[in-house]
Formats: C-alpha cells, structure tokens, sequence
C-alpha cells in the first residue's frame, strides 16, 4: 500500500474562548418552538429535557474540564487520501501489547472512549493482566469533529477503511485488531476485507442479520422475537433522520450549523432512544458525557459533513458489507442496541468465534458500560495476540 502522504504530527484539543462564548449566546437567544401538553418523547425531543438540559449547557457543563480529559492522551493529525485525519493514539506502558484501532458512529466521536481507554491500554490499574493491555488508535471518521469536515465526494465506509489501514501502517502498526459499532461496525468489516493481512480479529458491538430465506419463520425463539420487533420498531418510527441525512444531509446542516438546541435535539434524542434508560437520559449517560459528545460537533462544525457519511454510504452501497470469513469475529450484544442479532443469523456471514449477550447497555457501549465493554475486548483479543 502505497503512502507518500504528510507524516504524523501531534495536536491538542484547544476550543478558542470566543468559539464558546458565542455557543452560550445561541444557546440562551434560542427561539423555541411549543410542544403538546401531553407529548413527552412521542413527536421527537421533549421540550422540557431540552430546555433544562440547554440551561446546564450554558451555564453549568464545563468545556474545558472535557477538553482536558481529551488531552489526557496524546492526539495526532495527519492527511490520508487528500482528508485531514485525527486520532487519539495512546501507547501502552506494556511494550507487548497488541494494537487495537477503535472506531466510533454517529452521533459518536472519540469522546466515547475516554472510560476505556485506560483500562485498555494498562489493565493492571484494575487488577488485570498485563498480558491483556493494547495501544489504542481512536480515529474521528472522517468528516467528524476534528477529522471534518471532508471536502469532496465519496467519504463512504469503505473509504474511510483504507484510510484507518493506513493510518494503522504510518504508526509503524503491522498486527492488530480492530473494534467498532454502527458505522464504527461496517469500518471494521471493511479492514477486514481491506487489509486481513495485517488484521488479526475484529470485535463488534453491533451487527445486524435476520433469519434467511430457508428458515422456519415459526423456529423463533422470544429473544430473536424481540430483536425482530426492535428492529421493525426502529424502521417504522426511528429512522427518520437516515432517511433524511442519506438523501438530503445539505439541508439539514444549516439548522444543525446555525443552531446549538436543534444540534442538542437531534443528537439528544437519539441518546434517549438508543440508550439503556428507564425514560431519563441520565439512567445511562452523564449530562457532561453527552454535551461533550455534542460540543465536540459543534465546534468543529461537523454535523453536516458528518451527515454526509449516510449518503455516501448508503448512495454507493458500501453499506452492503461483503462476508467476513477469513478472519475470527467477535461480538458483544448489547439488549438495547437498535439493531441487533441473534449469533445464529450472524454465523451465515461471518466468522464468529465470540459471542456475548450482555446484561444491560445501549448503542453507545463503551460509554455506557465501559466495564463490561472492556472485559469483552480483553477476553476475545486474548486468543489472537
């Protein structure tokens, strides 16, 4: 693989004060719409959350207490097929540990793993085994928070794999494993497919696969019943926003650009959805957690480009993920995940040689139940190293 691009340099997450001076501004000049007495979460984003959250947003959450966590490790940018790329790349102390690349989704960033990667890269500082440590590369996708916004056509899945392979191989990184979940997911795939020379496994929190056409549509057991509801359940009423950001992505980036509450309502509501919550956000995730997540798009004015990932996706079908076979898979599934799948439909396609049904947690898994999340990552790598 040919790579005479820029060479790696070393960044550090610095918000300009005005930048957030002016989002408290937005913020409290918001003009906001009225909601049904009745409505709660039903038509989209309730009100009251939003306003009361969007308060905490101006003047409680604190920016630069996230930023310092994101700088607790070393970040780096670099040019990959003519697109800025940034990562987090955080070394281990243990000089064996296997390289692990980590990939995020929408509406992620890197802020969501900011409770593994500690845990990671040095397992002793719980009581783990050394043996199990990994250096960890979190790249932003491109066209998301500082790998954004991308600047010509065709940033798909597919591409966005070559470029993390390459990224792999500027760090000197000849082995590794790869991890993700929603477009984080079809990435991994992608590596698999991509680079299976260099890649030793690949672990997924969230795959998708259904019965196929030869099977008894009456062998299904109440688990898979409920997974095939979920899924029915998303299609029906919560994937308005694919539909839109795949085929029209331009037209909704002037309000998410222009706007701090409506970035706030279109990414929160999908927290409240897509979460392990008993109706609260917070059963799940941390108000700081979740601003940090959004902050992170507005500040680097992404949410559009970001965006664009589902039409480019979708419009040249990278989406349609070819079989992995040839390399051994792992999956953590999570009950709450939007998408799920029972191992038996996975197995048609892939190589699974892991497969754990977790006890709680959502779509955004290591931010969520970073604890189980890591113990998964340890125990299916453990074999490959």
């Amino acid at each position: 693989m040919a790579d005479t691009e820029p060479a790696v340099e070393p960044f550090r997450v610095e918000v300009a004060e005005d930048v957030l001076a002016d989002l408290r501004e937005r913020i409290l000049d918001t003009r906001w719409p009225d909601q049904l007495a009745d409505a709660g979460w039903d038509y989209g984003t309730d009100l009251g959350w939003l306003r009361r959250t969007a308060a905490y947003w101006a003047d409680g959450y604190d920016w630069r207490q996230a930023e310092a966590a994101l700088n607790t490790w070393p970040h780096l940018l670099t040019t990959i097929d003519g697109q800025r790329i940034h990562a987090i790349h955080a070394r281990s102390p243990h000089p064996d540990a296997l390289p692990l690349l980590i990939t995020h989704g929408w509406p992620g960033s890197v802020a969501e793993f900011l409770e593994v990667i500690g845990p990671l890269i040095d397992p002793t500082v719980d009581g783990g085994d050394p043996a199990d440590a990994f250096h960890v590369v979190a790249p932003s996708l491109p066209g998301y928070g500082w790998s954004g916004p991308t600047t010509e056509r065709g940033w798909d899945v597919k591409r966005s794999a070559g470029a993390f392979a390459q990224l792999m191989a500027r760090l000197g990184y000849d082995r590794y494993g790869a991890q993700g979940g929603d477009w984080g997911s079809f990435v991994t795939r992608h590596i698999a497919l991509l680079d299976p020379e260099h890649v030793v496994g690949i672990h997924l929190n969230m795959i998708m696969a259904g019965p196929g056409e030869g099977d008894d549509p009456t062998d299904v057991t109440p688990h898979e019943a409920g997974l095939l509801a979920r899924g029915q359940e998303y299609f029906a009423e919560g994937s308005g926003y694919m539909a839109i950001q795949s085929t029209r992505p331009q037209s909704l980036a002037y309000g998410l650009n222009d706007s701090p509450v409506g970035l706030l309502a279109w990414i929160g509501e999908k927290f409240h959805a897509w979460t392990d919550n008993d109706g609260d956000v917070e059963d799940a995730v941390s108000l700081d957690a979740l601003l940090t997540d959004v902050t992170i798009y507005w500040v680097t004015q992404t949410a559009g480009s970001s965006a664009r990932m589902y039409y480019e996706s979708l419009n040249s079908m990278a989406v349609a993920t070819p079989p992995v076979t040839g390399l051994p898979v792992g999956v953590a599934s999570f009950p709450k995940e939007i998408l799920g799948a029972a191992r038996k439909w996975a197995e048609r396609d892939h190589n699974i040689v892991h497969w754990t049904e977790m006890p709680r947690g959502g779509h955004f898994a290591a931010m969520e139940e970073p604890d189980l999340f890591v113990a998964d990552v340890r125990t299916f790598f453990r074999g490959l190293r």
